[in-house]
């Protein structure tokens, strides 16, 4: 934890509830200079600080870190995607818990009522109440039925019949827009009302969108910033009409802070022509990498790309890869130790983009070779995360045109960080000086909760109230 504050004499650190709200994109400046009028009334005068993100700054890493107080080097979430190298295939957005144990789960085994909105891994989640987008899809991944996994059965039935189904598409792709933030608050208000969580952790995804879209610092997204506080503090109303609000702290996360781009980087074309990257016919017109016929692949995320290399190709991967414009870094093992993402999970190689630069999965220079799916909305089939998905296509749903992306995130910088704050009627006093690390958010919620000593999680920074004892 880089703070060099402490807690205030008045606040006691311990609260009847506590409800987390993660508005992805929101920026310390955000709140700061009037944008988000509703966040600033909810933080009132206490501290409201930058917050580091773990390496690298991209949705599932932070997610499992601000969730479980670890680092990717000990959690192992070192992407939003997996590879597998005893099979030699790549899945993104994988949508169950699997042995991921956070805070909402281990204060729920620890006797406290706990949810969790959204956030990824949330299938089997063991917290009392839970919704998370569940759709059947046919064998090609296209959209039967809209549906939703929850804790407890059922509670997608009413939330449908009370605001209709999730939108799916507007809560990504080229259709991506408020009305999936709204929906999720929404049912974020259902869950108070029905199950009284003492915990409730809400992700709100909203600006992440337009950050890409347009950039971080776009007049776009400072629209759309009033947009999404406007909803938040419609949820914030409805808690202060509520019995419990006298005992609630509200947190306030954003996971990363995005940087202006306008340099996309193809890894996986320079080690095609290195000869390290195989492709084959995807039986539609177009080309697959063939993983297990290829020496070396780079599962790119955002400004991240992990490559993952035969033991022999190491040397001529790097020398292929590291010329690159718009790479700044190819971490070898000291450099994953470094940045805290030495785990198995993580590529033998890992790329770091410039500020204004980040990594396309493409293989292909002729967009007639492109696979089937690099046009569609398909985020399981891609080996990579593809943010060309906001923008609509001139020959299917979305574009081929990288060049259209303006935001990305990833590289943990100090110009670009998140933002954290405390607030609420039982929020203590705590002097934020400097930086606050994502891995203090989980402890910090234990304490402020009075369950620090009896939920079994192996927290790698203190609490935000340690000073206080």
């Amino acid at each position: 934890m880089a703070t060099d504050g402490g807690v205030d004499d008045a606040g006691t650190g311990e609260a009847g509830r506590v409800v987390v709200l993660d508005v992805v994109g929101l920026r310390p400046e955000h709140v700061a200079v009037g944008l988000a009028p509703n966040v600033a009334e909810t933080l009132g005068e206490r501290a409201t600080a930058p917050l580091r993100p773990p390496f690298p700054a991209v949705t599932v890493p932070v997610q499992t870190t601000l969730g479980e107080g670890r680092s990717p080097a000990s959690h192992g979430d070192v992407s939003s995607g997996e590879y597998d190298r005893e099979r030699e295939t790549v899945a993104f957005w994988e949508r169950d818990r699997g042995d991921r144990d956070r805070i909402w789960e281990t204060a729920s085994e620890a006797g406290l009522t706990t949810g969790a909105l959204f956030f990824q891994h949330l299938i089997g989640t063991s917290a009392d109440v839970a919704v998370t987008p569940s759709p059947i899809e046919d064998e090609n991944n296209d959209l039967i039925e809209m549906n939703c996994w929850t804790n407890p059965d059922g509670f997608y039935d009413e939330l449908e019949a009370e605001y209709g189904h999730f939108p799916l598409h507007r809560y990504w792709g080229p259709g991506a827009n408020d009305e999936s933030s709204e929906w999720i608050l929404n049912a974020a208000g259902e869950a108070v009302e029905r199950y009284d969580p003492d915990l409730l952790w809400v992700y709100v995804p909203h600006l992440d969108y337009d950050a890409q879209r347009h950039g971080p610092d776009a007049p776009e997204l400072e629209s759309e910033v009033g947009t999404v506080d406007e909803l938040v503090g419609e949820f914030l109303d409805d808690l202060r009409e509520g019995d419990r609000w006298d005992e609630t702290v509200v947190n306030v996360v954003s996971e990363y802070g995005f940087h202006a781009v306008d340099t996309p980087v193809f890894p996986n074309r320079a080690l095609r022509e290195a000869g390290l990257l195989s492709v084959r016919d995807d039986g539609e017109g177009g080309e697959v990498v063939d993983l297990p016929a290829s020496d070396a692949f780079a599962m790119v995320d955002h400004q991240v790309a992990h490559v993952y290399v035969d033991a022999d190709a190491a040397p001529d991967a790097r020398e292929a890869l590291a010329p690159l414009d718009g790479v700044a870094e190819v971490l070898g093992d000291r450099g994953k130790a470094e940045r805290g993402v030495d785990h198995p999970n993580a590529g033998d190689l890992v790329l770091v983009a410039e500020p204004d630069a980040w990594f396309q999965y493409y293989w292909w220079d002729d967009d007639g070779d492109a696979p089937a799916y690099a046009t569609d909305m398909d985020i399981h089939a891609k080996p990579g995360f593809d943010p060309c998905e906001l923008f609509f296509g001139d020959s299917g749903l979305v574009s081929l045109d990288p060049t259209k992306v303006s935001g990305s995130h990833g590289r943990v910088d100090d110009e670009t960080p998140a933002v954290y704050g405390l607030g609420g009627p039982a929020a203590p006093d705590v002097a934020l000086d400097g930086p606050v690390d994502a891995r203090a958010v989980a402890p910090t919620i234990a304490d402020l909760l009075g369950v620090a000593d009896d939920v079994e999680m192996d927290f790698e920074a203190p609490s935000l109230l340690a000073s206080r004892d």
